[in-house]
């Protein structure tokens, strides 16, 4: 007689049961193993950390168990505050992130943000980011109609912010740290006392310093399209940028790529810089995308 557990029904359920459970084992097993190294993610102008769900589900169904951080300061209106002043809250923030994570960290900073987490990268000195996924952030600089200018500015238009955002006052406002007008090229770089000073477009007594620091990283992708609509152009989000008749000129012939001054051409060089272009993506939406997300920053996030 056959005991309780010993009949051809029985044994197709168990056969079945591991069946199932053994590729959720090993899943576990690889990722106890391997590990993930955790992900922070910085957010952009008027955003909060809330918004980042979906993201937070595309990292966690493709890398199980990884450790997503989203901070939640400067949130709303509180990301219109001087970038520096947020650089220094962030990197306060993260710092101990980065202290518990021994095989370091990722970043994935977001618009407006993708410029603070330059500049904790380049004032950082013993930051352990591998992966900084820049995603749809105006490296090089804003120079648009927007609504978001509408909303921001609306007696001004493009042509005219310059009168506003190369002052001390407007350079307490964070967009005027990276408006860069074409026509006023000067004036951008005597008072832009943020992107200006990343780019060492003005002298900086810290650029050698801070492009060491920078360099720490192990990749930089920088993810953009020409459909975003609020980056203008959308190719400064690859460091490209317009002329002074506002016709752009792509990341590989800007002078601060044939220089080196801040180590993109080192990057490029050392295989280390991605460039990753999605049409169809509205601004908003970069960071929901799931084809951006598997397209762009899935591999990145080892």
């Amino acid at each position: 007689m056959k005991g309780p557990y010993s009949s051809d029904s029985s044994r197709r359920r168990t056969s079945g049961a591991s069946r199932l459970l053994w590729p959720l084992l090993g899943a576990c097993l690889w990722t106890a193993v391997v590990g993930y190294k955790p992900v922070i993610i910085i957010h952009g102008l008027f955003d909060s950390s809330g918004e980042f769900g979906t993201l937070l589900r595309f990292i966690n169904d493709s890398h199980p168990g990884t450790n997503v951080s989203v901070i939640d300061l400067f949130d709303r209106s509180g990301s219109l505050q001087p970038l520096w002043k947020q650089v220094e809250g962030f990197k306060t923030a993260i710092y101990p992130i980065m202290q518990n994570a021994q095989d370091g960290v990722h970043f994935i900073c977001y618009s407006q943000g993708g410029l603070i987490c330059r500049g904790i990268l380049s004032t950082l000195p013993d930051h352990n980011v591998h992966s900084f996924v820049s995603l749809s952030s105006p490296q090089a600089g804003q120079y648009g109609d927007t609504d978001y200018l509408k909303y921001l500015f609306p007696q001004f238009m493009k042509s005219n912010l310059y009168h506003l955002c190369y002052t001390s006052v407007g350079q307490r406002i964070s967009i005027c740290n990276y408006w860069n007008d074409p026509h006023h090229r000067d004036m951008y770089v005597n008072n832009s006392d943020y992107l200006a000073l990343l780019n060492s477009e003005r002298r900086n007594p810290n650029s050698t310093e801070w492009k060491k620091n920078f360099l720490k990283i192990n990749k930089l992708v920088l993810i953009g399209g020409p459909d975003d609509g609020v980056i203008t152009p959308w190719q400064s989000s690859q460091f490209g940028f317009y002329d002074d008749n506002e016709t752009v000129v792509e990341m590989q012939h800007q002078d601060l790529y044939l220089s080196d001054v801040f180590g993109l051409k080192t990057l490029v060089s050392r295989g280390d810089l991605i460039l990753c272009s999605i049409p169809g993506v509205e601004h908003v939406y970069w960071h929901s995308n799931e084809t951006v997300f598997h397209t762009c920053m899935e591999k990145w996030l080892v």
